[in-house]
């Protein structure tokens, strides 16, 4: 019988997880919402406090739940694990963090059911693959976050150079969501106007590798700030979320374990793909400089070394 709601099941209800029940019941667009934590006061408090507020936006669902109802939810969100402590390298964050997912996969398989797997815990990229092996599960049915965030903040820091919408500037940053994410500048463009181009007609210059470079720091100054950061990406797990829904066909940069001609295996890493209800629809291929594609495939190898070391 087809199901007339939308439920989407969070695994762990820290910052991350919180921000992003929150950001989901203000966008209105889930009609069942369920929190799963280790702490389930902590899963509980979040119910209440989210809850308490419903009055104000489109009335939702939401409880604390367990793993029994992931059998007939539509998206899984998983959002466990620990933060990168000082002094942590990616590698002990991708150790720590790959047994938490095993231990999460091994839950959620005696009641998986077909539902869309969203990653969103970092490292993102190395998780994805993890959940994708431990699950077994078809590779356009799990994808993480990848360079949704990064490509959010490359063209938000560009809006704020050349003074233009944030909706008019296209381009992606893709690769890891990490160190050796890079934008793809070639067809970087201001409303369809190549980038160069229209810097040139407008008398700017603008160094676009500088804001690639903040744009791998951005994450790190915002800690810097304020310890945490989780507000941005909570929007874009709702944008990604409401792709789904919604079966958008949107194109998002989201972490992928099919990489289509790009000629890598084995990894799960950002390109731009098309998402709709079914996941992952299509994994489109740019048309990328031999630059870039040097830097892909060195970024695929950056996480395949990880991955490899922290297994």
């Amino acid at each position: 019988m087809r199901k007339f709601y939308n439920k989407v099941v969070i695994i762990g209800c820290g910052a991350v997880g919180a921000s992003i029940a929150y950001a989901l019941s203000i966008q209105g667009t889930v009609s069942k919402l369920v929190l799963i934590d280790v702490n389930r006061d902590k899963a509980e408090g979040e119910v209440l406090d989210i809850g308490q507020g419903m009055l104000n936006f489109t009335p939702m669902e939401i409880y604390c739940g367990d793993y029994s109802d992931v059998a007939d939810c539509d998206i899984i969100i998983v959002a466990s694990g620990v933060g990168r402590r000082p002094g942590d390298t990616r590698l002990d964050l991708a150790k720590n963090n790959v047994n938490i997912i095993k231990s999460v996969a091994e839950n959620i398989k005696p009641h998986y059911n077909g539902a869309i797997i969203l990653m969103v815990a970092n490292p993102v990229d190395i998780l994805t693959y993890v959940m994708y092996k431990e699950l077994g599960i078809p590779s356009s049915k799990i994808f993480g976050t990848g360079t949704a965030l990064d490509t959010a903040r490359f063209k938000y820091f560009l809006s704020q150079e050349l003074d233009v919408s944030v909706n008019n500037v296209h381009g992606y940053i893709i690769g890891e969501h990490g160190d050796s994410q890079f934008p793809v500048i070639s067809s970087l463009n201001i409303a369809g106007t190549p980038f160069n181009e229209y810097c040139e007609s407008a008398g700017i210059t603008l160094d676009v590798e500088a804001i690639a470079d903040r744009v791998r720091n951005a994450g790190a100054e915002v800690i810097k700030k304020k310890h945490a950061t989780y507000y941005a990406i909570a929007s874009s797990v709702c944008r990604i979320v409401y792709a789904i829904i919604k079966d958008e066909h949107a194109v998002l940069p989201v972490s992928t374990v099919e990489c289509g001609s790009y000629g890598l295996e084995n990894v799960s890493i950002g390109l731009p793909s098309i998402v709709n209800a079914e996941g992952i629809n299509k994994v489109l291929t740019l048309r990328l400089s031999d630059d870039e594609k040097k830097k892909l495939s060195d970024s695929a190898a950056t996480l395949k070394e990880i991955l490899d070391e922290a297994m």
